[in-house]
């Protein structure tokens, strides 16, 4: 299990005292499978470090129907980045498809830390073009792909899900329903 403080000084390197500074803002929380993280229509305020569990990012239409947009996996952050940086109401909702460990902290303390620790800002900024570099991928792979590609993709990035995740939460992610995965899934074996 990767930490906070191994996995923020594997963006880049972080001194010791912004470290110490940096991590005594975070506090743990438990979330049990089903649980939310964040929810739709409420402004974000917190930001985590999933540290074990596997935690959903989906949004939900006006029919009530779910779109899964993202997985995170451990070691990771989570929240809703577009309303933590807005101020405009959560639209993303994350929920715990599994029991998870995660550290929390008020995401204006980590801003105000950026001052004086440029070095959290730095990890900060670089994180944060992780997340960009990774959405356009996924916005390219659902565009581009046939569900065939974005399921052998879905395979090589989260090899572990699929004994965790129900099969109609990755048919979701895959932008296909759960029919047509099956059927995906029977070709790729061969049968």
């Amino acid at each position: 299990m990767t930490d906070l403080k191994t996995f923020f000084n594997s963006l880049t390197s972080i001194s010791p005292e912004s470290m110490s500074q940096f991590s005594a803002l975070f506090h743990p929380k438990v979330l049990k499978k089903g649980d939310y993280f964040i929810t739709q229509g409420i402004t974000a305020k917190e930001i985590g470090f999933l540290e074990r569990g596997v935690i959903r990012a989906f949004y939900r239409n006006n029919e009530g129907i779910e779109y899964n947009k993202h997985f995170f996996v451990n070691p990771c952050f989570i929240g809703g980045y577009a309303s933590l940086i807005t101020g405009a109401p959560n639209q993303i909702i994350q929920q715990a498809l599994t029991d998870c460990n995660i550290q929390v902290a008020k995401f204006i303390d980590i801003q105000n830390l950026y001052e004086t620790c440029p070095d959290i800002e730095r990890g900060a900024r670089i994180l944060a073009e992780q997340f960009f570099v990774q959405k356009e991928q996924r916005e390219i792979e659902i565009v581009l792909l046939d569900a065939e590609k974005r399921y052998q993709i879905f395979q090589r990035d989260f090899p572990q899900l699929e004994q965790l995740v129900p099969q109609y939460h990755i048919a979701s992610y895959l932008g296909i329903t759960p029919t047509q995965l099956s059927r995906v899934r029977r070709k790729l074996s061969g049968k």
